[in-house]
């Protein structure tokens, strides 16, 4: 069985979220919603849902995802009961109707191969005014540095919304505790996979929300994300970058270049780290260019 979580806190757009639920073809899921202590009280619009959903709704004492988003989630799971599948769904974001079915009918394929991490095809909802973006979907099976790749080298994109993992993977890493939880999904589908595949379903549809409520909303944050992207990214090149595939890790190389330089750390001891970097990886000609656009950023 797959318990659907859902860390409450804002209640705008939240009965769009339930109503999806709702409307499963198949209804084998528990919802579980964590209020983190929100001023605005959801349990009319729970109410509204009791005869249609199976809901178990936990009004947290005090607000968590304010100090720490990950723990907050960590304390929704907590909610759960033996479900050997997990779903983290935002509360302002919304499903396809035949979601769940999609998800049964591959069931027995994915437990074959092992898979700990299932994605979905997804689409962008802007509000206010409602306007939907193209369908971002995904390959069949792939690894999930692949992923992190194409996300970050801007040919796709993913949010926690449209995964769904196994149990055991979260028990055995859990979500790094990255400020705003930024990146923090991004990092659970490597160690959840163990750096291996992923699954995806793209017949379904998860519709992701960026509004004037969220905190994927440009212009709220931006050093803090912009911080933590240098933080988790420096994990990458320094610890994880062998994983990817040798194609892959010279645009990563630049790609974490460039936020060095925009986040004020290029520094000399970033000059020689990452010359380092491009030695391992035999990138001769570029360690020369990036000697040239160092001193360049330095004393321009």
């Amino acid at each position: 069985m797959l318990a659907i979580i859902i860390p409450y806190f804002k209640r705008e757009y939240f009965e769009e979220c339930l109503d999806s639920l709702a409307k499963q073809t198949i209804k084998n899921f528990k919802v579980y919603i964590g209020d983190d202590a929100s001023p605005e009280d959801p349990v009319e619009i729970i109410e509204k849902f009791n005869e249609r959903l199976n809901i178990s709704y936990h009004r947290f004492n005090e607000n968590l995802g304010g100090i720490s988003l990950t723990k907050q989630w960590d304390r929704c799971i907590n909610l759960t009961q033996d479900e050997k599948w997990l779903m983290i769904l935002g509360d302002d974001d919304y499903l396809s109707d035949n979601y769940i079915e999609k998800f049964q009918f591959h069931l027995r394929e994915i437990n074959n191969l092992n898979i700990k991490v299932v994605h979905f095809a997804s689409r962008i909802v802007r509000s206010p005014g409602g306007k939907i973006s193209k369908l971002y979907t995904h390959p069949k099976i792939e690894n999930s540095t692949d992923f992190f790749y194409r996300k970050f080298l801007k040919f796709s994109r993913g949010s926690l919304t449209e995964q769904i993992f196994r149990r055991d993977a979260y028990n055995k890493h859990g979500f790094r505790d990255f400020p705003l939880a930024w990146g923090a999904d991004n990092f659970a589908w490597l160690d959840f996979t163990d750096f291996g595949p992923i699954y995806s379903i793209n017949t379904a549809v998860a519709f992701f929300r960026i509004s004037d409520y969220n905190i994927s909303r440009g212009g709220y944050e931006d050093k803090l994300k912009q911080t933590t992207k240098y933080n988790y990214f420096t994990l990458i090149i320094e610890k994880y970058l062998q994983k990817f595939k040798k194609p892959q890790r010279k645009p990563l190389l630049l790609f974490y270049e460039q936020i060095v330089y925009n986040t004020g750390r290029a520094g000399w001891g970033f000059f020689f780290t990452f010359l380092k970097f491009l030695y391992k990886e035999h990138e001769y000609i570029e360690m020369i260019k990036f000697t040239r656009r160092i001193f360049i950023h330095k004393y321009k």
